[in-house]
């Protein structure tokens, strides 16, 4: 089992314990990310990534290192705590630099096998709505399961939270049912129906030819799909 884990900060307090406790009960390898110690600025906005490819953006060299290893991983685990109600801006500018895999353009298809878990924590409220904006982000690179885990911890320091026990159950629970998707998982109806949709786009794209291509190399505009072929 591999397992690429990325924090959305660098500081080890509870979303940090809760993110390592559950990918040491999926246990494997684990590939983990700091960000933005292991991260790079944020995107400029140059389309260098859209126009000439991935791998000539100015900050291609930290953006793939974190995405290569979550195409080689089983499963992906990413833990960011709620900043005003929203994913950290570290994380947030990681996922910027993946535009050009959504599936509007040029989807991994090593995506569409993935299992996620997604995790945060809030002394108070959010962490439901970083999680939505952490799967939505994962489903339109192409993730067919993605486990939302988000913890009310009433606290700054993890040393002062109350409720570990039931954390703790719930990370056990989540790390079962991630462990027995790893390798199943398959796209679900919406994700099914985007990619169809943005197939029928690509047939008559006149505008990006690097998206075209890809599409074309994969036999996507031929009917096949990426779970199945």
């Amino acid at each position: 089992m591999k397992i690429t884990l990325i924090h959305g900060q660098a500081r080890k307090e509870s979303t940090y314990h809760i993110a390592r406790m559950t990918a040491e009960k999926i246990g494997g390898q684990i590939d983990e990310f700091f960000l933005p110690n292991d991260g790079s600025d944020g995107c400029f906005g140059c389309f260098a990534c859209m126009e000439k490819g991935r791998e000539l953006c100015p900050h291609s060299k930290q953006i793939s290192l974190i995405f290569n290893s979550m195409l080689g991983a089983d499963v992906i685990i990413i833990g960011s705590p709620t900043y005003v109600l929203e994913m950290t801006g570290h994380l947030k500018s990681f996922f910027d630099h993946l535009f050009s895999a959504w599936l509007s353009h040029r989807p991994e298809r090593a995506m569409f096998s993935k299992t996620a878990v997604v995790i945060s924590t809030a002394a108070g409220i959010g962490m439901g709505g970083v999680t939505r904006s952490l799967s939505k982000q994962l489903f339109y690179l192409g993730v067919p399961k993605v486990y939302r885990f988000p913890v009310r911890v009433a606290a700054t320091s993890w040393n002062d939270v109350q409720n570990k026990a039931k954390i703790e159950a719930k990370a056990s629970k989540i790390a079962r049912q991630a462990i027995s998707k790893t390798g199943r998982a398959k796209p679900g109806l919406k994700l099914r129906l985007m990619f169809s949709m943005m197939r029928r786009m690509h047939k008559n794209n006149d505008w990006s030819p690097l998206d075209k291509e890809h599409w074309k190399e994969n036999g996507w505009l031929d009917g096949k799909k990426p779970w199945r072929d």
